[in-house]
C-alpha cells in the first residue's frame, strides 16, 4: 500500500519542472508523483534546483527525468527523452553506458572523465567526450532503485589538445629530422630543454633535458664553449663558429678531438629580450682532416720542387717532338725516355681535357705557355691523376728558332681535397639554410599557440602581445594594443579595468612570480576569467629587465566551480533542515511542557489568600520557565540560521554540554543521556553551526536505533592517532575525538559501508532521507577530520568523529552579574508597536523610577525628538516593525542627535544575525528586568560621561 506523498518538490524547476508537472506519469511504470517514494522526492528536488547539468534515471527500465540545464545534452531528443527508458533515449551509445549503469545499480558509484561516446546528432554520428558521474539512489528499503547523474560535454577541450598535440608533435619531428645537431638550452645557466637524435649521436645520450652546459660537458671546461654561451646570453648577438675544436670524452660519443662549426643563434621573447640560445651546427672533422691532408701536400709539393721533384719538358715545334726529364717519365708512370712524339703523351691525357691541352701542330705555341689543369692516366697502372702545367719560351740567339720549355707536377691530392671541401661547404649552406627556416618555424610556435602571450616593461609599455593575446584585449576592452603602448593609457576609458590591471601587473613588475585567477572585460562586453601565469625576464646581473605573461581563458572551468558549489550548498541545506525538522517535534512538547509550567503558576497566583511563600514559590518557578524557555530558543536559532561554512576556533567541550539539553530535547525522556567531558579545553577550527548540526544528526540517528529508549553516551577526549577507516592508512596528530554510543538496534555488517551515501536510509517512508549521516561525513572531510563507525547488530553502535585540535587564543573574560538599578528619574523614549511588550515595558520602567514617553513607530519617534530631543537620556527600540527599523532609526538618530544613547531590543532579527549590531546596544527578549535596567544604566552613564545631561523633567 503506498503512501500519498507531499508533491511540493514539483514546484518551481524552470521549464522542464513545468514539464514534469504536464507529465502523464499514470500511463509509465513510475505512476503519479503522489505515489513516489521520498527518495526520489528528495533526489527530484535537487535535480530540478540545481544549476549544473543534472538527470536521474529511476526503475527497473531506469525512466529518465532531468533538468534544465541537463536538456542540451540529448540535442534533438530533448523533450522527447523525458520519461522514456534510458535505452530507447540512448541506442548509440548503449554499449558504452549500460555497463556503468550496471555497475551502479549494484551499489558502487561510477565517475569518468573525458569519456568517449559516439553519440549521433543532428542526424550525424560523432566523436563526443564527457565527464560525469552516476550515483547510486536507494529506496527505503535500502535497495538502488534509480542513478543520480551530473555531467557535462568537454569535446572542444579534449578536440583543441588534440589539435595542439599534434602540432606540437609535427614540430618536434622536423627538429628531430634536421641533419645538423640542434639544442635548446634556457636561462642563464643554460639548461638543456630540448636535443634533436642527430646531437645524441654525436655527443652521446648524457641525459640532457634539465640538466645545465655545465653539468652534461664537464670535459668542455676551459675550451671556451661555456663563455660563448654566456657572451650571447648577455650581449643578444649571434656567435658564429668555424673549425672550433672540442675534445669530447663520453661512452657512445664521437670522442676525441673533433672539429664544428656551430652558430649560437639567441631566443627573444616579445619583449626583445634573451630568455635562452637556439644552437645547430654539423661536425667538420672529416672536411677539417680533408683540408689539413690538402695543405700538408702542398708543403710536400713545395718540397718536392726545391728537391727537383717537378717533371721537366722542351717542345720543339719543328719535330711536334718533346724533351722529358726522368722525373717528367715518373710522374706520367712511363719509362725514362729522352724524346718522344707530342701525340704520345697527348694519348695520355683524359679526353675532356685534352683540347685545353692541344688541338694539334697550329696551336701548339699559343697553347704552351698556359697554365693548365688537366687529367692523365698514368701508363704503368691506369690510375687517373691531376697535373699542373706551366710553360715559357726562350728564344735560341744562334738560330733564331723559338724553344718552350715547362714544368709538369701532381696535384691529385689538392684536386681531391678540394672537391671535398666543395662537397661540403655546399651540404653546409643547404643545411643552415633548412636551419634559419626551422628557427623560424620555432619563433612561430608561439605566435601559433592558443595561450595570450604578453610582455611588458616597468613603464607599463607592451614590448611584445602575440595575436591571440591582442584580438582577446581588443574582445573584452573593445581597443586593439599595439607594441610601444601604454596598457594603462589604452584603458583610460576604463578606470575600474585599468585600476586591476595596473595593481596584478605591478607585483609581477616588482619580482613576483605568481599564477591568478581573476575576471576582466568592460561591462558592455564579455567578461571572462583568466589563468594568468607571471614570470619575470632578469639580466645577468639579477636586475629586472621585464614581464611576460601567458593567460588562459577559463571562464568555463570557473562556471562549473560555481555550479558545484552550489549544488553542493543545496545538499548542505537539505540536510540542515532535515535536522532542523527532527528537532521540530521534541521543541514543540518542551515549550508545551514550559507553558504548562507558566500557565499553571498564574492560575495559583490568582487563587485569593494565597500564601506568601507560596507565591514566593510560583513566581520563581515563572522565572525560572522563562529562563528555560529562551534558551531553548536562542540555541534553535543559532543551530538553523543559514550561512556558509565559517571556521571559527572553539571548545569541543562546551560545544557539547551547550547542545545537551537540546540532545535531551530531541531524544525524549525514555533515553539516558551520559557525558563525559574532560576539564581541559579540547579546541578546534571548524563551522560550529556544521558541528551542531553533525552532533544532532549522530544523535537522531541513535534515537532512532533505540526506538526511543535506551541510553546515549557522549564522550569527548583528545587522541593523537587517526586509527586506520576505510581502507585508508593511520593517521598521527593531535586530534579530538567526539564518540557517540547507543544501545540499539545496531547496523548490519553489509550496510556499514554504505551508511554515509547521500540518500541512503532504512527507516521508514518519511521517517528520513538520509542526508544526515552523509552531513557528518562530510563535515568530517572539510575540516581536515575522519568519521568512524563501530557495531554489533543488537548491542549497539559507536560513532566517533576526529577532527584536528588546534591552539586557542586568549579565553574571553567571564561577565560578572550587576544588581538591579533605580531609573532615579531618567526620561526613556520607548519605540515599541506590540501593545502587550509596549505596556508591560513601560509599566517595568516606572516601577523602577524611569519615566517613559511611549511611541509605536519610528515615525512617531523621530516627531516626538523633532519637540524635544534634549528632553530625553536614552531611545529605547524594538528591532523588527512596521515601515523603518530599529536599526534604520538607531541610525538616524545618530545623524540627527549623535550624543543621544539607542539600545535595541530584538527577540529574532536575520539582519542583526548577520550583520552585528552596528554599535548600538542589544538586549534580547525575553530580558529580565535585571537585564533592562543594567542597560539602560550603562547607556545613560556612557552619555553623562561626555558631559551631556537632559533637559530637567517637567
Amino acid at each position: 500500500m503506498s503512501h500519498a506523498i507531499n508533491t511540493d518538490f514539483l514546484t518551481g524547476g524552470g521549464e522542464m519542472g513545468a514539464r514534469i508537472r504536464a507529465y502523464d506519469w499514470s500511463s509509465t511504470p513510475l505512476g503519479p508523483p503522489d505515489t513516489w517514494p521520498q527518495s526520489l522526492c528528495s533526489a527530484l528536488s535537487i535535480c530540478l534546483h540545481s544549476s549544473f547539468p543534472t538527470a536521474i534515471y529511476w526503475g527497473p527500465d531506469l525512466r529518465l527525468l532531468y533538468n534544465d540545464a541537463w536538456s542540451v545534452i540529448p540535442a534533438e531528443r530533448h523533450p522527447w527523452a523525458l520519461g522514456r527508458p534510458a535505452r530507447e533515449v540512448w541506442p548509440d551509445i548503449w554499449d558504452v553506458i549500460e555497463p556503468q549503469f550496471r555497475q551502479v545499480l549494484d551499489g558502487e558509484g561510477f565517475t569518468t572523465f573525458d569519456q568517449m561516446l559516439a553519440m549521433e546528432r543532428d542526424g550525424t554520428a560523432g566523436e563526443t567526450y564527457w565527464n560525469y558521474s552516476f550515483t547510486p539512489i536507494r529506496d527505503e528499503s535500502g535497495a538502488v532503485a534509480g542513478i543520480f547523474n551530473q555531467g557535462h560535454e568537454t569535446t572542444e577541450r579534449v578536440m583543441r589538445a588534440r589539435i595542439q598535440e599534434a602540432e606540437a608533435a609535427r614540430h618536434r619531428r622536423l627538429f628531430q629530422q634536421a641533419p645538423g645537431f640542434i639544442t635548446v638550452l634556457r636561462g642563464p645557466d643554460h639548461v638543456f630543454e630540448f636535443v634533436n637524435n642527430a646531437y645524441e649521436r654525436l655527443f652521446g645520450d648524457r641525459g640532457y633535458v634539465g640538466r645545465t652546459v655545465r653539468e652534461a660537458f664537464p670535459e668542455l671546461e676551459g675550451q671556451g664553449f661555456y663563455e660563448w654561451l654566456d657572451e650571447v646570453y648577455a650581449s643578444g648577438k649571434r656567435f658564429v663558429a668555424e673549425r672550433i675544436s672540442a675534445e669530447l670524452r663520453h661512452p657512445g660519443a664521437a670522442t676525441g678531438l673533433r672539429f664544428l662549426d656551430f652558430i649560437y643563434e639567441p631566443i627573444l621573447d616579445e619583449a626583445g629580450q634573451v630568455s635562452g640560445i637556439f644552437c645547430e651546427g654539423f661536425d667538420v672533422t672529416s672536411a677539417h682532416l680533408g683540408e689539413q691532408a690538402l695543405r700538408e701536400s702542398e708543403e710536400r709539393l713545395r718540397v718536392s720542387q726545391e728537391a727537383g721533384g717537378i717533371g721537366t719538358f722542351e717542345l720543339l715545334p719543328e719535330t711536334s717532338e718533346i724533351v722529358v726529364s726522368d722525373q717528367f717519365c715518373r710522374l706520367w708512370g712511363v719509362s725514362p725516355v729522352e724524346r718522344k712524339p707530342v701525340s704520345f703523351f697527348l694519348d695520355m691525357i683524359h679526353p675532356e681535357d685534352r683540347e685545353q691541352v692541344s688541338t694539334g701542330r697550329a696551336n701548339l705555341p699559343q697553347k704552351a705557355l698556359d697554365y693548365i689543369e688537366y687529367r692523365i692516366r698514368r701508363g704503368d697502372t691506369g690510375e687517373i691523376r691531376w697535373m699542373a702545367r706551366r710553360g715559357q719560351a726562350v728564344t735560341d740567339a744562334a738560330t733564331g728558332l723559338k724553344r718552350y720549355f715547362g714544368v709538369s707536377y701532381d696535384i691529385t691530392a689538392r684536386r681531391e681535397a678540394e672537391e671535398e671541401l666543395r662537397r661540403l661547404n655546399e651540404t653546409l649552406e643547404a643545411r643552415v639554410a633548412e636551419a634559419l627556416a626551422e628557427r623560424k618555424l620555432f619563433a612561430d610556435i608561439v605566435e601559433g599557440t592558443d595561450a595570450f602571450v604578453q610582455v611588458v616593461d616597468a613603464e607599463f609599455r607592451w614590448l611584445a602581445i602575440n595575436r591571440a593575446a591582442a584580438d582577446e584585449f581588443e574582445r573584452i576592452f573593445g581597443t586593439r594594443p599595439s607594441i610601444g603602448q601604454s596598457m594603462l593609457d589604452l584603458l583610460a576609458h576604463l578606470p575600474e579595468h585599468r585600476d586591476a590591471v595596473r595593481d596584478v601587473w605591478s607585483r609581477a613588475l616588482a619580482g613576483e612570480e605568481f599564477t591568478e585567477v581573476a575576471q576582466f572585460g568592460a561591462p558592455a562586453r564579455d567578461a571572462r576569467f583568466y589563468e594568468m601565469k607571471y614570470r619575470v625576464l632578469r639580466a645577468p646581473d639579477g636586475a629586472l629587465r621585464c614581464t611576460y605573461q601567458f593567460a588562459y581563458d577559463v571562464t568555463e572551468r570557473m562556471q562549473e566551480q560555481t555550479r558545484l558549489a552550489e549544488t553542493e550548498e543545496a545538499l548542505r541545506q537539505a540536510q540542515k533542515m532535515e535536522a532542523v525538522g527532527q528537532l521540530t517535534g521534541g521543541v514543540a512538547h518542551d515549550f508545551n511542557n514550559l507553558l504548562t509550567v507558566i500557565k499553571s503558576s498564574t492560575d495559583l497566583l490568582k487563587r485569593p489568600n494565597l500564601p506568601e511563600d507560596r507565591r514566593q514559590r510560583y513566581i520563581g518557578a515563572i522565572s525560572d520557565t522563562v529562563g528555560r524557555a529562551a534558551k531553548l530558543t536562542g540555541q534553535l536559532l543559532a543551530f538553523a540560521r543559514r550561512q556558509a561554512l565559517r571556521p571559527e576556533v572553539f571548545d569541543v567541550g562546551q560545544g557539547v554540554r551547550a547542545l545537551s539539553d537540546m540532545v535531551g530535547t530531541l531524544t525524549g525522556s525514555r533515553i539516558r543521556i551520559d557525558t563525559d567531558i574532560p576539564r581541559e579545553p579540547c579546541f578546534i577550527n571548524a563551522d560550529p553551526s556544521q558541528f551542531d548540526t553533525a552532533i544532532v544528526n549522530m544523535a537522531v540517528n541513535a534515537r532512532d536505533a533505540m526506538n526511543g529508549e535506551g541510553r546515549l553516551t557522549i564522550t569527548v577526549h583528545p587522541v593523537s592517532v587517526i586509527p586506520a577507516i576505510r581502507r585508508h592508512p593511520p593517521v598521527t596528530g593531535d586530534f579530538v575525538a567526539v564518540c557517540i554510543e547507543d544501545t540499539g538496534t545496531g547496523i548490519a555488517s553489509e550496510d556499514i559501508d554504505r551508511i554515509f551515501e547521500p540518500f541512503f536510509t532504512t527507516k521508514e517512508v518519511g521517517q528520513g532521507t538520509g542526508l544526515g549521516l552523509s552531513q557528518v561525513f562530510g563535515f568530517a572531510k572539510q575540516s581536515g577530520g575522519e568519521v568512524r563507525v563501530q557495531s554489533e547488530v543488537g548491542k549497539g553502535t559507536m560513532f566517533v568523529l576526529y577532527l584536528p585540535r588546534v591552539i586557542a587564543d586568549a579565553a574571553a573574560p567571564t561577565i560578572e552579574s550587576e544588581p538591579l538599578v533605580d531609573g532615579h528619574g531618567t526620561r526613556v523614549l520607548v519605540v515599541e508597536d506590540n501593545i502587550e511588550v509596549g505596556t508591560f515595558a513601560t509599566q517595568t520602567l516606572a516601577e523602577l523610577g524611569y519615566v517613559t514617553t511611549w511611541t509605536t513607530n519610528a515615525a512617531e519617534a523621530l516627531a516626538e525628538l523633532a519637540k524635544d530631543a534634549a528632553s530625553f537620556d536614552v531611545v529605547f527600540s524594538d528591532v523588527v516593525m512596521p515601515g523603518m527599523s530599529g536599526i534604520d532609526l538607531g541610525h538616524e538618530i545618530r545623524r540627527l542627535y549623535h550624543d543621544l544613547p539607542v539600545v535595541l531590543v530584538s527577540g529574532y532579527s536575520h539582519v542583526l544575525a548577520q550583520n552585528g549590531t552596528y554599535g548600538f546596544e542589544l538586549l534580547h527578549k525575553p530580558y529580565s528586568v535585571e537585564q533592562l535596567s543594567r542597560v539602560l544604566r550603562k547607556a545613560v552613564t556612557w552619555k553623562r560621561r561626555r558631559g551631556i545631561v537632559a533637559a530637567p523633567i517637567r
